[in-house]
Order: structure tokens, then C-alpha cells, then sequence
């Protein structure tokens, strides 16, 4: 198992641990240099946004990754953290369909989690 590999599956539990909905993970490694996976989730709350998001930033600390960078506020309705090679992404239900990132990457590969083991 990779790295990248690793840290995708510390933030996809991350986010099933805190009852993320409609986990997605999408291996963009190449299609982008910009990372090699981004993980999508909602949220059914800004204050879950901000469970979810104080979630991974813990889950993936212990495991020694640094989050290079965050967009979003505790008062938001969606949240970027990037940990370089894994930029995790949490919506809430409405912000979700608006971005529609799926849609936007769908030249990247949807990952099963059992494929992180």
C-alpha cells in the first residue's frame, strides 16, 4: 500500500466515523498533478460539516499528515483541506449538487474503499 494510499483511507474513515454520507473517493493521480485522490462527503449540517472536518484534521494528524491548507470557515456550509497528495472535500447536501465535483472529475477513477486495504 501506498502513502497516498494510507492517507486516503485514514480520511475516508475519518469521515464513515462521523457519519460522513455518500463517501466518494476518486483517484485523480492521472488525470492532475494536483493530487492523487480527492474524497467527497456531505454532511447533513453545517455543524457536521465542521464534526467531520475537525474529524479528519485529528485522524490524519496522528497518523503524522500536515494539512498544508483549509478553505472554509467553522461556519461553513463546505470545507477543502489539503493534505497534498489527498484533498478532502465536505459539503453539505445542497453546496454538493452546486459543485457537483463528481461530475467535474469524472475522468478520475471512483475507488472502492475496500481497494484502500
Amino acid at each position: 500500500m501506498t502513502e497516498q494510499t494510507k492517507m486516503a483511507a485514514t480520511a475516508y474513515a475519518a469521515l464513515e466515523e462521523k457519519k460522513g454520507q455518500d463517501i466518494r473517493i476518486i483517484q485523480i493521480s492521472e488525470i492532475s498533478v494536483m493530487a492523487d485522490y480527492f474524497i467527497i462527503a456531505s454532511a447533513g449540517s453545517t455543524p457536521q460539516v465542521q464534526a467531520l472536518m475537525n474529524n479528519v484534521e485529528e485522524k490524519m494528524h496522528e497518523q503524522g499528515y500536515a494539512l498544508k491548507r483549509i478553505e472554509g470557515t467553522k461556519n461553513s456550509s463546505w470545507v477543502l483541506m489539503d493534505f497534498g497528495d489527498v484533498v478532502v472535500h465536505i459539503f453539505d447536501m445542497e453546496d454538493r449538487l452546486f459543485y457537483d465535483l463528481e461530475r467535474i472529475w469524472s475522468d478520475g477513477k471512483i475507488i472502492d474503499p475496500a481497494e484502500l486495504q
